[in-house]
């Protein structure tokens, strides 16, 4: 059985971690990771969940992947975790992270590749690389930074502790916290309703909004014209144009074209 898998469900993917009772980042959740990811990019959902199966998301990574790396080798293995933080950042289509129970460094830092991260209530996250003498590798300081501040960052990180989701929350880190009997329901009524939007027009905002993170929203600006321009040669703008002079706002469908 593989560790990590990709399933669709009409136009929203899934992308889950299943390798019980902790799911654990060893080496074999790693492949499994990278052959899902490959296979979301390759169906093209028009938005995608990551979850994971079990009580927890995440107790974080197997350290037998550590052992016995050098400088060179952890070099290797470092550019290789942050190819999963930006594939999944880059992904075209609305990601939504949904964290049930623990979740803890890769998982987190997956999580924090997503555009939008929901909890259960009294859920807890931790980067706690520091218990072995590092830091995150796979991007989740600068992400978490990017969201919270540098500030907070750093407490989170070189505390190593334990956060809960309503903190995170307050934080802007987690975008909502629910019920943890409603919290997968709700995130795929949710997804589902992204997907049945304007695909090309939310990968416009995420390209958007990655523009003024890492550049100011002075050079956003100078971009924006570029990242959008194209909308108004698809197929969606132009019938939700013709639809709300015709009928009025709400009433347009999206084809994702």
């Amino acid at each position: 059985m593989p560790q990590a898998f990709y399933e669709q469900h009409d136009d929203v993917g899934e992308l889950v971690l299943d390798a019980p009772p902790l799911n654990l980042f060893g080496a074999a959740m790693f492949d499994d990771l990278e052959a899902a990811i490959l296979q979301a990019q390759e169906s093209s959902p028009r938005a995608l969940i990551f979850r994971a199966q079990g009580d927890v998301v995440s107790a974080g990574v197997d350290v037998h992947v550590f052992e016995g790396l050098d400088k060179a080798g952890a070099d290797r293995f470092t550019g290789r975790l942050m190819t999963f933080s930006h594939a999944v950042e880059d992904l075209p289509f609305p990601t939504l992270a949904v964290a049930h129970g623990l979740c803890l460094t890769a998982a987190l830092e997956l999580s924090l590749a997503c555009d939008l991260l929901w909890a259960g209530e009294g859920v807890q996250f931790g980067l706690v690389e520091a218990v072995v003498g590092i830091t995150p590798l796979m991007g989740g300081t600068q992400r978490m930074a990017e969201r919270a501040g540098a500030a907070r960052a750093r407490e989170f990180v070189m505390t190593g502790g334990l956060f809960t989701a309503e903190t995170l929350h307050d934080w802007g880190v987690v975008n909502r916290v629910l019920p943890a009997a409603e919290l997968l329901d709700e995130a795929r009524r949710f997804a589902a309703r992204l997907a049945r939007g304007p695909t090309r027009a939310h990968a416009a905002t995420k390209r958007i909004v990655r523009a003024q993170a890492d550049h100011g929203t002075r050079e956003a600006d100078e971009r924006t014209a570029d990242l959008t321009s194209h909308l108004f040669d698809s197929e969606d703008t132009q019938n939700a144009v013709h639809s709300f002079l015709e009928h009025g706002p709400g009433k347009a469908s999206f084809t994702g074209r």
